[in-house]
């Protein structure tokens, strides 16, 4: 019984996230039913982590087992003519039945997309969060945003309601910047995990600071306060993407500006 790895991408607009649901259509149970047409019974998709409701993702990885000798670039193609076309397989990768997406990843990688301008594309509506005004200071955004790298205590940057024991977590990179000759800020952060709109937090509070409400270092006052009430609101989650899942130690950041 092959284990594959799969890479997978979707636009989560219609998705209640990426794990089963109780009621709502889940990216992890239109897979499961994808890969039990292929394997011809019932199956567990296993993901590397969740994305919440409209969140999107370009290189999310789950895990499947399927009882029948099958080539990679088959499953491929197999599953991506059973799925919707917000779902695409891009590779599938033949592991050990141990592998374990999760919790052998060593790595997640999140973009954050900003469209700072009056007036929205259509074609970008459903992948950004709209800043009209004011024109935000990226070099006082980047400034804060690495603030929080390194191993730090993220309660601050919780979501409500999460049942994480703990809230230690190690931020290798994180970074903000406008794409050249677009009205897009891009706020790229890695680390070896993430809590729940923890990433959503941090950019709410990063535009704030951006709008000149707070300066770059009153990151470190919410950081240390421990208290979400003391940050920022949290971002709209249709402008945030799972970009990246890995399985070494991530490269040591870029030092350019």
């Amino acid at each position: 019984m092959p284990t594959f790895k799969l890479t997978i991408a979707y636009d989560g607009s219609e998705y209640v996230g990426w794990q089963r649901q109780a009621s709502g259509v889940s990216v992890q149970s239109v897979l499961e039913n994808a890969c039990a047409e292929l394997a011809g019974g019932a199956v567990t998709v296993r993901g590397a982590g969740r994305t919440d409701a409209g969140v999107h993702a370009r290189g999310q990885v789950a895990s499947v087992t399927i009882d029948r000798a099958i080539e990679c670039r088959t499953v491929v193609r197999a599953l991506n003519w059973r799925l919707p076309l917000s779902i695409r397989v891009l590779e599938a990768v033949e592991v050990p039945g141990n592998f374990d997406p999760r919790f052998d990843a060593r790595y997640k990688a999140y973009r954050y997309r900003i469209w700072n301008s009056p007036v929205l594309s259509p074609f970008e509506r459903a992948y950004v969060w709209h800043v009209r005004e004011p024109e935000l200071d990226v070099d006082r955004m980047d400034d804060a945003a690495r603030l929080i790298e390194g191993t730090h205590d993220f309660a601050a940057f919780q979501g409500t309601g999460a049942a994480t024991l703990g809230t230690r977590r190690t931020v290798f990179s994180s970074r903000v910047g406008r794409d050249a000759g677009s009205q897009l800020i891009l706020y790229d952060v890695s680390g070896d995990g993430f809590l729940r709109h923890m990433v959503r937090n941090v950019i709410g509070s990063l535009v704030e600071i951006g709008r000149g409400q707070h300066p770059p270092h009153w990151m470190l006052a919410v950081l240390g306060s421990g208290d979400r009430r003391q940050g920022g609101p949290t971002a709209p989650p249709h402008g945030l993407f799972l970009m990246e899942v890995g399985y070494e130690q991530p490269a040591a950041p870029d030092e350019r500006r």
